[in-house]
């Protein structure tokens, strides 16, 4: 008979860290997947927390959104991690925040708001290197299952945890190359950044 494996915690992967740091914010999965040994993350990732009062809670000053990640019990690296920023200069407050949770063969996509819609990128940084790409108004979900060549009736019987096995699996695989542009050059050639709270009621 084999013996029943115990699911793995958070505390045995690289993202352990970061939910001590209470950065691992508004999940709609944080728990193990159907990959033996693989924890997974969907919400958001606080990078920057506001200043607060006594036992005040207060949302973070600036988030990474949309996040998908995944970590493996016993090592000290996130393999895979995708998110949208509404800015490109927050990347580095990602990978500053990610830190040593960064291998250089990790699989790093970020979505973001302020850059040419018609161009994507790969940008080097803190020994990782990003893909950078543009978003308008879809979902990074979206643009990940176009990006890896996935159907989305084919991950719609899959339950969450599912759906994240299937894309973080294809996102290892994933080697197309992009132009290669370094960050200073990112925070030099992009736009403008969106007001989040443009149309929003008040």
């Amino acid at each position: 008979m084999s013996a029943i494996l115990s699911p793995v915690t958070i505390d045995q992967t690289a993202f352990g860290p970061l939910n001590a740091q209470k950065r691992l914010q508004n999940p709609v999965l944080k728990g193990p997947t159907h990959v033996d040994g693989r924890f997974g993350f969907r919400g958001e990732l606080a990078l920057r927390f506001s200043a607060q009062l006594a036992d005040e809670a207060r949302p973070p000053e600036l988030t990474c959104d949309q996040v998908m990640a995944i970590a493996t019990a016993g090592q000290k690296t996130i393999p895979f991690f995708a998110g949208y920023l509404l800015s490109f200069e927050h990347l580095k407050d990602v990978a500053e925040v990610l830190g040593d949770a960064l291998t250089a063969g990790g699989k790093y996509f970020l979505f973001c708001n302020n850059i040419d819609l018609s161009r994507k990128y790969q940008v080097p940084y803190q020994g990782a290197m990003f893909y950078v790409l543009p978003i308008d108004e879809a979902t990074v979900y979206n643009e990940l299952l176009e990006l890896l060549y996935l159907e989305k009736g084919d991950l719609k019987k899959l339950d969450t945890a599912g759906k994240l096995d299937a894309i973080a699996e294809a996102a290892l695989k994933y080697d197309v190359t992009f132009d290669t542009m370094t960050y200073a050059e990112g925070v030099a050639t992009m736009g403008p950044v969106r007001n989040p709270n443009e149309n929003r009621p008040v």
